[in-house]
């Protein structure tokens, strides 16, 4: 399709289970440890994400890893398994704040930080992690650690020559995606936007290779293959003063995928809603995070640093989310 093909799989897709292969209650609650709340929602979002935390429950990893120093996947594990399997109520995320800037540099352990941010970087340390024992692996080939096969889809963008109609495609893998709700007021409506055709003109000009001189061009960015994990963020940010766009944008219990894609015809690709951050405050720079979850029980709980509580969908479905997790 155009997309060069993996010299090697670096870990099975058919090993990757996407129901919990056990039930029980939530786990513990995290203590706060300073101004971590950012990152305590995305470690309880992370755990509750069922074929991640089933391959960390594996400890397939840790038992392979050669890694000297930190490894996030090693240190995902530990957490994970601490947070599902001890009896504790409520458990201090030390190892991870501890090191902290071996996720992304620009996090201080004192210092509040962007729940979006932390996602970025912890997955990217978890991707890491799972190349680092692999030398040599060519672009293509790095699509395939767990992380990717999980979270990870490719985007198509199309640029057309509105001069002499030539169509050029380019394709970029992807973990998570964000989306402009500036306009928009639902997570369809956003996504629709995400995928409508934009004009490049003026100073966004591109060369055309069959014209060969600057030329106006369409360029249209469609989900070319879905991921396994389908993972949201609204922008909230309405500028670079931290204002916040505080409205409520709705979002569905089960979304489904094939409108967005490159090929709209098909079977419908459904996901559904497992966890979503919340941000409460009045900017962006301040303020604080929470989230909900759906333990592996069915049941969902709201999560608030230390305190887990049993909550309703009709609750779930009301906030006004931040980041949106949704599985296949």
């Amino acid at each position: 399709e155009g997309m060069p093909l993996p010299q090697r799989i670096l870990f099975p897709p058919e090993e990757i289970c996407m129901d919990w292969q056990q039930r029980q209650r939530p786990g513990a609650g995290l203590c706060n440890l300073g101004s971590t709340c950012y990152i305590n929602v995305i470690l309880q979002c992370l755990t509750y994400t069922p074929p991640l935390a089933n391959y960390l429950l594996s400890r397939d990893h840790s038992q392979l890893c050669h890694q000297q120093g930190f490894c996030m996947m090693c240190t995902m594990e530990a957490h994970v398994r601490k947070v599902l399997r001890s009896s504790a109520s409520v458990i201090w995320p030390r190892a991870v704040v501890r090191d902290l800037k071996f996720i992304g540099e620009e996090f201080e352990p004192d210092t509040a930080g962007d729940a979006y941010e932390f996602l970025r970087c912890a997955l990217e340390a978890m991707q890491r992690a799972c190349l680092s024992g692999s030398s040599n692996v060519d672009i293509s080939s790095q699509t395939t650690t767990i992380i990717h096969q999980i979270f990870g889809g490719f985007l198509k963008s199309r640029v057309t020559c509105l001069r002499c109609q030539a169509v050029s495609d380019s394709y970029k893998a992807f973990l998570h995606v964000l989306l402009d709700i500036k306009a928009p007021s639902s997570l369809t409506t956003a996504l629709e936007d995400f995928v409508t055709s934009k004009n490049l003109d003026g100073k966004y000009c591109l060369k055309c290779s069959k014209c060969e001189k600057r030329v106006t061009a369409s360029k249209r960015i469609t989900v070319h293959r879905v991921p396994k994990v389908f993972t949201v963020c609204l922008e909230r940010a309405a500028d670079h003063t931290g204002k916040k766009i505080s409205k409520i944008v709705e979002y569905p219990e089960y979304l489904d995928l094939r409108p967005y894609m490159s090929d709209t015809a098909g079977e419908p690709l459904l996901y559904s809603l497992y966890a979503l951050v919340v941000h409460s405050g009045d900017t962006c720079l301040d303020g604080h995070f929470f989230c909900y979850t759906k333990a592996s029980n069915g049941l969902w709980y709201k999560m608030d640093d230390e305190s887990v509580d049993n909550c309703g969908i009709h609750a779930v479905l009301r906030q006004q989310a931040y980041l949106l997790f949704y599985a296949r």
